[in-house]
């Protein structure tokens, strides 16, 4: 029988058990907002930088872009002066205590870094193992395992540990089937920074059982406190043993729709990783690929003054949120907060905010949910049912705000809605 109206073909199962992308059903909710030039829509969504790359970038990838020689395929790691570029920005970025030990070998262009987690994982599991997240997870790696029938394994975090996840904990999952563990710092969706410390403790983990540590990176140019660790460094036992290190070139140059990330390891997981991404992508797009490299090194200073003026907004969001309203981590783009409102969860509060105060959040229960099903309705409609929600924590009172695509103004306009439904929305507070 058709597993959809119209079909005379069943669907994957994979496919249709992964959740839908989480982001447009909460703009889905913001569109019976009406807005006005007094209440405008204020979106704290989606992970996205809000102000555009520097000049310099964009001239460079539009004169790339004419380039005759640009239409064509580059060789499927990318373009050998990004790589070596790379490479040596880590060293910047990694080595300010010590040598890093990074060569162009190592490292591997994709189309943006959800590109370079699904070849990732491709590269080190099959259909039947299991790759560990932290919950809450970023739900695009959760669905990437899903789709390809890898099994994730909840690590549980909690408000009480800053939503940082337990080496010890860890350890207690891990079975045969176990390829990875994988973890994103500073994380998405929680903002919680993993200190030096912890990382060094999964690297060593991981080693023990012989497993892959996948860190994603994503956010590791906004902070300022120094090098995110040191396992890079020449004075450790080789990285390249255990550690996968992913980055995204979107949000450090705010190019999101130029779809450029990296990964960073071992060559002979690279070997497997090429062929996973000649099929999946070729090559990755050469035009912003040609304009970055030569320009990271002076690109430095736009990053730092970018990654200051988030800290000075996390900063502000902490001084004008309703005191009601807590903080539980932030960091990167975002801060997870715990509202006040007595038995009600964060996906009723979220949908609320949007449809009827003009505020756009995540819940945390879009970065919880495991599995869905596609239900057929009786006038043959589909819809997609979430059947299966791991716990974001302690409560399901958790909400993503992010702090970078909005501007000082509209973090004190939102907060000022928050503290204003406090008492329109009529639920008890805790």
């Amino acid at each position: 029988m058709p597993g959809a109206p119209g079909l005379a073909f069943r669907l994957s199962r994979q496919a249709t058990s992964t959740i839908s992308p989480p982001i447009p059903q909460a703009y889905k909710w913001a569109t019976s907002y009406v807005p006005t030039l007094q209440r405008p829509l204020l979106d704290m969504s989606q992970g996205v930088p809000g102000i555009p790359p520097p000049e310099a970038l964009l001239d460079a990838i539009g004169n790339a872009s004419k380039s005759p020689s640009a239409c064509g395929y580059c060789p499927v790691p990318g373009e050998l002066s990004l790589r070596q570029a790379l490479a040596d920005e880590m060293k910047h970025v990694y080595g300010r205590e010590g040598a890093v030990d990074i060569n162009p070998d190592d490292v591997m262009i994709t189309s943006g870094c959800n590109m370079a987690f699904t070849a990732t994982v491709m590269s080190l599991a099959d259909a039947g193992d299991e790759v560990i997240l932290p919950v809450p997870w970023y739900f695009n790696h959760q669905m990437t395992l899903n789709l390809l029938g890898i099994t994730t394994v909840p690590l549980m975090t909690t408000a009480e540990s800053g939503f940082k996840p337990s080496p010890e904990l860890a350890a207690t999952l891990i079975t045969p089937k176990t390829k990875a563990i994988a973890l994103v710092t500073p994380n998405n969706p929680t903002g919680a920074v993993y200190p030096p410390s912890l990382i060094a403790s999964f690297a060593i983990l991981a080693r023990k059982h012989n497993i892959a540590l996948i860190l994603d990176e994503t956010y590791r140019d906004f902070l300022l406190t120094g090098p995110p660790h040191s396992l890079f460094s020449s004075q450790e036992q080789s990285w390249r043993s255990t550690l996968i290190h992913l980055f995204s070139f979107s949000k450090s140059y705010c190019i999101p729709g130029h779809r450029l990330g990296a990964i960073v390891a071992a060559p002979a997981i690279l070997t497997a990783t090429r062929t996973v991404l000649d099929c999946l992508q070729i090559c990755a797009p050469r035009p912003p690929q040609l304009a970055l490299a030569p320009l990271l090194p002076q690109l430095r200073p736009f990053t730092r003054a970018h990654a200051e003026s988030i800290d000075a907004r996390h900063a502000l969001f902490r001084s004008v949120l309703p005191p009601r309203w807590i903080i539980g981590a932030q960091g990167g783009f975002f801060a997870f907060v715990r509202h006040p409102f007595k038995g009600v969860s964060a996906s009723v509060v979220s949908e609320r905010l949007a449809r009827e105060v003009g505020v756009v959040t995540l819940p945390a229960e879009f970065f919880c949910q495991a599995k869905a099903d596609i239900v057929v309705k009786g006038d043959g409609e589909q819809e997609t049912v979430v059947r299966e929600v791991v716990s974001p924590a302690d409560d399901d009172m958790w909400i993503r705000f992010s702090v970078a695509n909005v501007d000082d103004e509209k973090v004190r306009k939102i907060c000022e809605r928050l503290a204003e439904c406090e008492s329109t929305f009529g639920w008890e507070l805790a």
